[in-house]
This record gives structure tokens, C-alpha cells and sequence, in this order.
């Protein structure tokens, strides 16, 4: 069903989370470029950043940048793209940094690009959600045409809690995502996907199971394509989807917040 569109409503001291973003990654932003991103989150009532590892080093650096910066938080682990060069310090990482890490990821199975060898995808993925389990974290999951042998893994470690971030795939597999459980990524993608189905698919999403992201520097949201992505822009993307549902801003921001500090233990 084709809806009218509204204005972007914006309110004022409506606090915002944005549970996936990458500004601390120094091959991505330098780093006063990163700090000019996270003064203008704070300044756009975003109060809480999640700052995702995809490889060792940016994990560690989401590490450092969490500990620096108030409202930031880090999420370790390794993403399918670069398992094949190693994953073994995150659970180093895991073991020392307790106050700073509140979980693991992006960690899953990309078989649309096949950067590592899917057999080293799915070892890594094992190995990392048995330290999430033993850490009692939740995960951050990247999945990409990949479902039909994430699923069975998953099942073999039914404890765990977890979002599927940037969730673009079929309706059949978010009510999957959401029979396990898991929270379920919204980012600036749902905000300009020309798709119909999938926007209403996004509208099917229970709200005290959605949370936003940005993955920033990539997926900028309407109204700012063609810009380099930030955490501010996360309000954007609780907008657009507040005015699709036809319920306040406020409301959909604080709702979507809270299942963030549900499931990252953040406030």
C-alpha cells in the first residue's frame, strides 16, 4: 500500500541511539573528522552511539574511542568480509575491556561478495557466538544472501539475543528473525528503498523490536543522499519511519531507545 508522504518531523530533546556506526574506524574518518561527527550526534540528541568492530584493529579502536567519548559504547568482533585474516584477539578483547564493550559484532555470513572462503565464514561465526555466549553479550549480525545456513548455526546456540543489522532481505526471513527473538536494523536504506514490498515489510516490523542505526559513514538517509553518513542523522531515519506508522517522533525515538537499552544494556 503506497502512503502520502509527510514532512520529516523533528522534535526537540528527543533522545535518539544509534546501535551501529563506524566513526571511530580511522581508515574510514580521521580522527577530528570523527570528534566533528560525535559533537554534531550530541548536539542532534543522539545520546548513545554504538561503535561496531569489523576487523580486530577496529574493534580495538572502538574500544579506545568508547572509553574517550561519553555515550559511546563498543561492539567487537569480525565481519565475514575479514575472518580470512584472523579473529582470534577478539576474544582477548572480550576478557579485558567488560566496562566498555557491550557486545559482539558484526559477525554472520556475506555470500554476496564472498571476500573469505564460506567454510572460514561459518568456523568464525561459531567461534564468535560461542564467546557471546560465554560473555553473556548480545550480537550485532551481518547477513547477506546467506540465511538458508545462518539459521541452523543460529539454532545451535539458542541463547542468544541479537539484532539483524541492516535487515533488507524477505519478509519469510524476518518473521524468522523475529520467532528467534532478535531485534531487527533500520538504517538509512529504509529510507530510499524504491521497493514497495519492502517498505511495507518495514511497516510490518513490531515496534518494540525495531532499532535504528546508521551505519555511518555509508547509507545515508533521506533528506541528505550524496552525504557523507553521521550518527546525526540517525533522527532522520526515526522520523521517516514515525510518520509512516503515524505515531509522534518522541515516541517512536524513545521506544526504539529503549529496545536498544534492553538488548546493549546502554542508557
Amino acid at each position: 500500500m503506497r502512503r502520502k508522504k509527510k514532512p520529516l518531523l523533528l522534535r526537540p530533546n528527543t533522545m535518539y541511539t544509534d546501535t551501529h556506526c563506524h566513526i571511530h574506524e580511522t581508515e574510514l574518518y580521521e580522527r577530528s573528522v570523527a570528534v566533528d561527527a560525535y559533537t554534531r550526534a550530541r548536539e542532534a540528541d543522539v545520546s548513545t552511539m554504538l561503535c561496531i568492530g569489523t576487523n580486530e584493529t577496529s574493534s580495538e579502536q572502538a574500544i579506545e574511542f568508547a572509553a574517550a567519548y561519553s555515550g559511546c559504547f563498543a561492539v567487537v568482533g569480525v565481519h565475514p568480509h575479514d575472518v580470512k585474516n584472523g579473529y582470534a584477539k577478539v576474544a582477548e578483547l572480550l576478557q579485558t575491556n567488560h566496562s566498555t564493550v557491550v557486545g559482539v559484532g558484526e559477525i554472520g555470513l556475506d555470500y554476496y561478495y564472498n571476500n573469505s572462503p564460506r567454510d572460514a565464514q561459518i568456523t568464525a561465526l561459531e567461534q564468535q557466538l560461542q564467546w557471546a555466549h560465554d560473555f553473556k553479550l548480545p550480537v550485532s549480525f551481518h547477513v547477506r544472501e546467506a540465511f538458508s545456513d545462518f539459521w541452523p548455526i543460529l539454532a545451535n546456540f539458542p541463547k542468544t539475543r541479537g539484532v539483524v543489522h541492516s535487515f533488507t532481505d524477505t519478509a519469510e526471513n524476518l518473521e524468522e528473525a523475529l520467532s528467534r527473538g532478535l531485534y531487527v536494523g533500520l538504517n538509512g536504506i529504509s529510507t530510499f528503498t524504491k521497493n514497495h514490498s519492502q517498505r511495507d515489510m518495514y511497516d510490518s516490523i513490531p515496534l518494540d523490536k525495531i532499532l535504528l542505526e546508521t551505519d555511518a559513514p555509508f547509507l545515508t538517509p533521506v533528506p541528505h543522499r550524496g552525504k557523507v553518513n553521521e550518527p546525526a542523522f540517525v533522527r532522520y531515519i526515526a522520523a521517516y519511519h514515525a510518520n509512516r506508522r503515524d505515531i509522534g517522533a518522541e515516541t517512536f525515538a524513545r521506544t526504539t531507545s529503549t529496545n536498544a537499552s534492553v538488548l546493549f544494556s546502554v542508557s
